[in-house]
């Protein structure tokens, strides 16, 4: 079987051109039914080694997502982990800041929602909005936002050494596909309430966010805390990935029951 994950990571150093990358692809997995057959595979697995991950206590899992607007990212979560136990989850979604958000530095509310030990911690959008949209929107200026590639950097070693395992996956989706779900929004009346019209404003900087992405993913793919680039027009593909990806990093952190002291031999229920 081909490992998906080698074929999507980003080599530290490496450069990025997203318009090398064919977003309709299947690198690893050619068949649909093969890899929806993987995938729930994959789901099963993934609730084994989330329990053996909370029973263990010690360390932490951060996935985070990033992509264009209708890249995927609630479907992406809705799908993948919908095996695991929600006690065992963090679910964290990062829009615009408000209240005490603006009071702290950018990264404050990001460090809050890390996950505790024993526990999966999913970002839907991150500290990234913050090298992207505001580098694209001109919110801060330019001088400011390349420092947070540094900031970015040594903030996720930090959560490494202390015990979260931190992936991220760039659902990357065509233009042309954007636009069919986009269009898929207004015709489904059930999905109205997710089309936003801001999103064509964004719509119309695309290229701007594609050499965002670009530069963010060069700067911050890192061996403790690599990116991935995920081909995601094909919704099964993109699932498949992320939870092949998601299982291969649980697997590597050699997770333990653990240990107690007493001796269970003699252990007599009156």
């Amino acid at each position: 079987m081909d490992r998906i994950r080698e074929r999507l990571i980003v080599t530290p150093g490496s450069k990025v051109s997203l318009s090398k990358i064919d977003p309709s692809s299947t690198p690893g997995c050619d068949d649909k039914e093969e890899g929806l057959a993987r995938l729930e595979r994959n789901q099963q697995r993934l609730a084994v080694l989330q329990y053996m991950l909370y029973a263990e206590g010690k360390r932490s899992l951060l996935a985070v997502l990033q992509g264009i607007d209708a890249g995927g990212k609630d479907g992406t979560i809705r799908k993948v982990m919908s095996g695991l136990n929600p006690q065992g989850v963090s679910v964290t979604s990062f829009k615009t800041p408000a209240g005490e958000e603006k009071e702290h530095d950018y990264l404050w509310r990001v460090h809050k929602a890390v996950p505790r030990f024993g526990q999966i911690g999913i970002y839907n959008r991150s500290h990234y909005e913050d090298v992207l949209i505001v580098r694209v929107r001109n919110i801060a200026p330019r001088d400011v936002v390349n420092k947070r590639y540094d900031h970015i950097n040594h903030f996720e070693q930090m959560l490494s050494d202390s015990g979260t395992q931190i992936i991220k996956f760039f659902l990357y989706i065509s233009k042309d596909e954007q636009k069919e779900r986009f269009e898929e929004r207004l015709r489904d009346p059930e999905k109205n309430w997710k089309f936003n019209v801001a999103d064509l404003d964004e719509r119309k900087l695309w290229d701007d966010y594609v050499e965002a992405f670009e530069l963010a993913i060069e700067k911050c793919s890192k061996g403790n805390a690599p990116w991935y680039i995920i081909p995601a027009n094909r919704k099964w593909y993109r699932n498949l990935a992320v939870s092949e990806i998601m299982l291969q990093t649980l697997e590597d952190m050699n997770l333990q029951h653990p240990k107690i002291d007493a001796d269970l031999s003699r252990i007599r229920f009156e």
